[in-house]
């Protein structure tokens, strides 16, 4: 959707030959834009609650060592070869000439990984709390409950202020060398803290019932409520009316960054709860997905620019091309990924 769209925030944009009409996408952020709020903090949610007990496993240095190999080296191989090579290709096809350096520097998005920022981020995370835990030796987590949302709420209002701080400094969507989400961090360390702190709990294999269907009524509501909001509010053009929301002083950023930290701990818990019940086992395809599901995400951003240069040449608009890179591109990810990890040596390290 990103790669089409007006507003941005994907690398096809740069290059891409068709968008979508503003009111297309006014209705698909309104579906798919709040995922973009808190998908990555789900995530951080539950690399926090298992690096404890990696980390206790293997002892500090093959823990060490073994994120290096798993998170730094694809970061670093996607931000010196695999993507820019990807770029110069998206860049070719739009019947642009660049060169490396301009691949590497030139553009907004500086030693950019594609979607693989999250691994070095991740990586700094793993071993700030692998320093700390060498140099106290001893753990965070503790044997807490997660009993009630007035912890949750408690996190969402934290994350919301310094969210909202950072981005009068650094506003959302800014780049950075190696377009790491400065922006982004305080949800992002927060979660991935909230998960070690929490990490013997049991919440990674349970979370409560009621918890859940609280976490789920608080995301639901919310969903709800944004493109209500947004219309209410008067945002009818996301390219031309995103700008206030991004950051500074401004009522628009304080309301974008609480309904960001209210879907990242609600939405994160609720979804969490909803995999543990549904989610788990279920058959060699489903088996082999989740196998296959750190390759398929390293995986997505060459086969997603490279699916959307394929469909270039074919006239249309962007309303039908972005549906069909989306749905071949899940295909390929999950394809690709599960041939890379069960046929290739590539499967130690993905």
């Amino acid at each position: 959707m990103l790669g089409y769209s007006a507003v941005g925030g994907w690398a096809y944009d740069e290059v891409n030959e068709v968008t979508f009409t503003t009111s297309a996408e006014l209705v698909l952020a309104a579906i798919f834009g709040p995922s973009a709020l808190f998908f990555m903090g789900t995530f951080f949610l539950i690399a926090g609650m298992l690096t404890p007990r990696s980390l206790r496993h293997k002892g500090p240095s093959q823990f060490v060592s073994e994120r290096v190999l798993r998170l730094g080296i694809p970061f670093m191989v996607s931000a010196a070869i695999v993507w820019p090579l990807v770029m110069w290709l998206a860049y070719l096809s739009a019947g642009k000439t660049v060169s490396y350096s301009f691949l590497l520097t030139g553009r907004d998005r500086v030693f950019d990984s594609g979607a693989l920022w999250f691994a070095e981020v991740l990586l700094i995370f793993s071993l700030v709390y692998a320093g700390w835990h060498l140099i106290t030796r001893r753990d965070i987590e503790r044997q807490r409950v997660l009993h009630s949302a007035s912890q949750l709420w408690t996190l969402a209002v934290v994350i919301a202020l310094t969210t909202f701080l950072l981005r009068v400094v650094i506003p959302a969507r800014a780049s950075a060398f190696g377009d790491v989400h400065v922006w982004q961090w305080p949800q992002l360390g927060a979660m991935f803290g909230f998960g070690v702190v929490f990490a013997s709990s049991g919440l990674a294999e349970r979370v409560p019932s009621r918890l859940r269907r609280a976490s789920g009524m608080v995301t639901l509501a919310t969903l709800i409520t944004v493109p209500v909001l947004a219309l209410a509010i008067g945002v009818d053009n996301l390219a031309a009316d995103m700008a206030p929301f991004l950051g500074g002083w401004s009522w628009q950023s304080a309301l974008l960054a609480t309904i960001e930290s209210v879907l990242v701990v609600f939405g994160s818990i609720w979804l969490l709860g909803v995999a543990q019940q549904r989610l788990v086992g279920g058959g060699k395809v489903r088996d082999s997905a989740i196998r296959s599901s750190f390759a398929a995400f390293v995986l997505q951003g060459p086969v997603l620019i490279m699916l959307a240069i394929a469909l270039r040449p074919m006239p249309g608009p962007a309303e039908l091309k972005a549906p069909l890179v989306g749905a071949i591109g899940i295909v390929a990810c999950f394809g690709l990924g599960w041939i890379l990890i069960s046929r290739t040596k590539l499967g130690r390290l993905l």
